[in-house]
């Protein structure tokens, strides 16, 4: 069985003029990765591996979970490649995932988050918002031959408000 966890990046902050993929947490965002994060630890088995876009706002937030699942740096690493935005990226990441992790956590972005959320979990999700975690189990033992899942857990900030 396999349990792939995702997280969309917090809120983040259009304060600054930079580029996209240098735009960093605001506070709420700030508050949202340590609420969520800190919620899930209680809840769910830790990831083996951590897997986050490279992206300010997605790495800022991966280090939430990171922290509250005390995973070692060795099980955490980012990806350019979950800078993906139409889903077809964080796709082949997860079909390429090694099969000997059972669960992996993905920290990226949206629309591709609510677009595999729905195409690989069985509960319709009609946005992934900021911070939102959703825990998708399979029955098959290879990444590579996961089809549709089931959606076990979503937690978004607003459900902790």
């Amino acid at each position: 069985m396999k349990t792939l966890y995702m997280v969309r990046h917090a809120k983040s902050s259009w304060k600054y003029d930079v580029i996209d993929h240098q735009r960093p947490l605001k506070g709420r965002g700030k508050r949202d990765g340590e609420l969520v994060s800190n919620t899930l630890k209680g809840q769910v088995d830790p990831p083996q591996k951590i897997i986050t876009s490279d992206a300010n706002r997605a790495l800022s937030t991966a280090h939430y979970f990171k922290a509250a699942f005390n995973i070692p740096d060795a099980k955490f690493v980012t990806n350019h490649s979950l800078y993906d935005f139409s889903g077809q990226n964080v796709m082949n990441i997860i079909k390429s995932l090694d099969n000997s992790l059972d669960r992996v956590m993905i920290v990226g972005h949206n629309h591709a988050f609510t677009s595999v959320a729905n195409m690989l979990g069985n509960k319709y999700i009609d946005n992934v918002p900021t911070c939102g975690f959703v825990m998708i189990q399979f029955e098959e033992n290879s990444w590579n031959d996961i089809t549709t899942g089931k959606t076990i857990q979503t937690l978004f900030p607003r459900d902790l408000k």
